[in-house]
């Protein structure tokens, strides 16, 4: 049976707590759901530190510090654009991890070479390179938006436990 949000946001934030580390998202696709899911964990305080929903690509730029190059060459829904994101939500935030998403929900905006679901995940801890990865999850909006909160929360434990 597949983890929960709930399950994977409690031992998470067991693992951040161990470290001393504070928690960061920069959010685009999922809205929010990454820090939503991480605030429903009473006592979340201790180890999240702030979120950035970043829906425009301006949001990105004014926000996280992401290149108007790297949007222009690469579009947001990038590697490029999820690496920017995360050393940008790291260099302006108190926290020690971070986690950053953009991608394609739908139902619409999809092309041939980003289909609907294509989800850009970037991972990263203070003083190491991001790992960035793309995903492609099917279904319908929801779906696509809730895999991309499980498959952030769940490279962030992975991330964290590493250390």
């Amino acid at each position: 049976m597949p983890m929960k949000s709930s399950q994977l946001s409690q031992q998470l934030g067991e693992a951040l707590l161990e470290q001393g580390w504070k928690l960061t998202c920069a959010e685009s696709c999922t809205g929010g759901g990454i820090a939503a899911a991480v605030t429903d964990i009473a006592g979340s305080s201790q180890w999240f530190d702030r979120g950035f929903v970043t829906y425009s690509n301006q949001a990105k730029q004014d926000m996280l510090g992401v290149a108007s190059e790297t949007l222009e060459c690469h579009g947001a829904v990038s590697e490029q654009t999820v690496r920017e994101m995360v050393t940008g939500a790291l260099s302006r935030s108190g926290a020690q991890v971070g986690v950053a998403v953009s991608g394609i929900a739908g139902p619409g905006g999809g092309t041939d070479e980003k289909p609907v679901g294509t989800v850009c995940i970037a991972w990263q801890v203070e003083g190491g390179e991001p790992v960035v990865r793309t995903e492609h999850f099917s279904g319908d909006r929801h779906s696509v938006r809730e895999q991309t909160v499980l498959c952030a929360l769940q490279g962030l434990l992975d991330a964290v436990g590493q250390h």
